[in-house]
């Protein structure tokens, strides 16, 4: 990934916590008719000394040929908050007109070897831990023991577990840092706005949060 020196993000804890909270990764790797991509929900366990940056975790439908693919290298890419950014947020536009539009992003790219699990007491406990995560947000969780055991044993049958060790992640945070601390503030309040979609708001968040760490 193209990414200049001043937009580089390279702390792990900043780029898991941008993984954590966008975990919809899209898997691309080498299939058989060329590059092939699968958009899949990861957990990023912490890192170990066979896996300095992390190791991604998620599962598919055994239907999926992704899972044959044991040990081939993969690209897994988590798109971060982003928004479109006008001119009229840019100082120099009321003085000389010379500005035009961009969009701005943060984004992480994680590299790493495929590996199957295909273990039943490996995939429950993914299972347990990916369901605890994201119905915690709900008045009545979801557990797996909701469900008749006879029926997830079924659905077990039907899925593969996948982790990815992680050798290498990329942080690419593109935001305003070529302009001066008053655009970037600006753009920061401007996108912050709550009439702004949710995606905007986040990536102003993130911009303001940003800012505050380098004062």
């Amino acid at each position: 990934m193209y990414t200049p020196k001043s937009y580089r993000e390279e702390r792990l804890d900043v780029l898991h916590a941008l993984m954590a909270a966008h975990p919809l990764g899209a898997l691309v790797r080498m299939g058989e008719d060329g590059l092939c991509a699968d958009h899949l929900p990861f957990e990023i366990a912490p890192p170990t000394p066979d896996a300095p940056f992390g190791t991604l975790r998620a599962h598919v439908a055994r239907a999926n040929p992704l899972w044959r693919s044991n040990g081939a290298d993969t690209l897994v890419i988590f798109q971060g908050p982003h928004a479109y950014i006008t001119p009229a947020w840019y100082a120099a536009k009321e003085i000389s007109g010379e500005e035009v539009p961009t969009f701005d992003y943060a984004v992480v790219h994680a590299h790493g070897r495929l590996r199957v699990m295909d273990e039943r007491a490996w995939l429950l406990d993914f299972l347990a831990r990916l369901t605890r995560r994201h119905e915690a947000d709900q008045p009545q969780p979801w557990q797996l023991g909701d469900a008749p055991p006879a029926y997830i044993d079924k659905l077990l049958k039907a899925i593969v577990g996948i982790e990815i060790p992680l050798a290498r992640l990329e942080g690419k945070w593109k935001m305003e840092q070529k302009n001066s601390l008053q655009d970037r503030m600006r753009v920061a309040h401007e996108l912050s706005r709550t009439s702004m979609p949710e995606s905007s708001r986040q990536l102003g968040a993130l911009m303001a949060k940003s800012l505050s760490a380098a004062s």
